[in-house]
C-alpha cells in the first residue's frame, strides 16, 4: 500500500474520532431550538434573580372589579384594611345570592324573610308596594332563570363610620305574571322571560361582629 493512501486513512480515524468526541460533549440538535442566551458579568444566576418577587402590586382582588388607582379601588384597599379577612371576590358572589333572594321575596310578598337585609327606608317602599298589591288581591307567580350580568359599578368608604358601601349593578332574568282574587293572569306570559336591570348598593361597617351587608338603595 502506498504512503499516500496510508496517510490519508491516518487522517479520515483522525477526523471520525473528533467528530464522535465533539458530540460526546455538545450533543446533537433536532429540529427548531431557541438561540442560547449568553449572561454577561453582570448577571446573577440565582433562584431568587429567576423568579422576581413583587411586593406590594396591585391587589388582584381588587382590580379585578374596578379600575387600579380609581376611587373605588382606593375604597375598596381602606375597607380591607379595617377587616382584613374582606373579600372583594366573597362579597360578589354573596350579593349575587342576595339579590336572587331579596327579588323572590320581595315578589312572594315575604317581607319578614328579607326584613334583616334591608335598611328601614328600603324595607318601608318594599313593604308598601306588597301592602298595596294585596289591598287589590293581586299576587305575583315569578320565576328566577339566573344573573346574566354582576357588576361593580361603585365602591365608598367613610374613614369616620368605618361604614363601606358598594353599588351593584344586576341583569337578571325571570318570568313573571300578576294574578287577580281568581288566579287569572292580568298581566305577563308565564313563557317568555324578561331581563330586569337593577342598581342596588349595599352597606356596612366594616369590622363588626355583624356580617350582613344591608341593602341601603335601589333604582334601575
Amino acid at each position: 500500500m502506498s504512503s499516500p493512501v496510508i496517510q490519508l486513512i491516518v487522517l479520515a480515524a483522525i477526523a471520525i474520532f473528533l467528530i464522535l468526541r465533539l458530540r460526546d460533549v455538545l450533543g446533537t440538535r433536532e429540529g427548531f431550538e431557541k438561540p442560547t442566551v449568553t449572561r454577561d458579568g453582570t448577571q446573577k444566576t440565582s433562584g431568587r434573580d429567576k423568579f422576581e418577587v413583587i411586593e406590594g402590586g396591585p391587589d388582584t382582588d381588587i382590580t379585578d372589579n374596578v379600575p387600579e388607582g380609581s376611587p373605588s379601588a382606593e375604597a375598596l384597599a381602606r375597607m380591607k384594611a379595617a377587616e382584613p379577612s374582606f373579600s372583594v371576590s366573597e362579597f360578589m358572589g354573596g350579593a349575587r345570592g342576595a339579590y336572587e333572594m331579596i327579588l323572590m321575596k320581595f315578589e312572594a310578598g315575604e317581607m319578614a324573610d328579607i326584613q334583616p337585609f334591608l335598611s328601614d327606608e328600603v324595607y318601608d317602599s318594599f313593604a308598601s308596594v306588597v301592602e298595596e298589591r294585596e289591598k287589590q288581591g293581586l299576587t305575583i307567580d315569578a320565576n328566577f332563570v339566573g344573573v346574566r350580568e354582576i357588576k361593580l359599578v361603585e365602591a365608598d368608604f367613610d374613614q369616620d363610620t368605618g361604614e363601606g358601601e358598594i353599588t351593584m349593578k344586576f341583569v337578571g332574568e325571570m318570568t313573571s305574571v300578576v294574578r287577580d282574587k281568581g288566579g287569572d293572569i292580568i298581566e305577563g306570559n308565564p313563557n317568555e322571560v324578561k331581563r330586569q336591570k337593577d342598581i342596588w348598593t349595599f352597606a356596612r361597617v366594616m369590622g363588626s361582629d355583624n356580617p350582613n351587608w344591608l341593602l341601603v338603595a335601589t333604582g334601575g
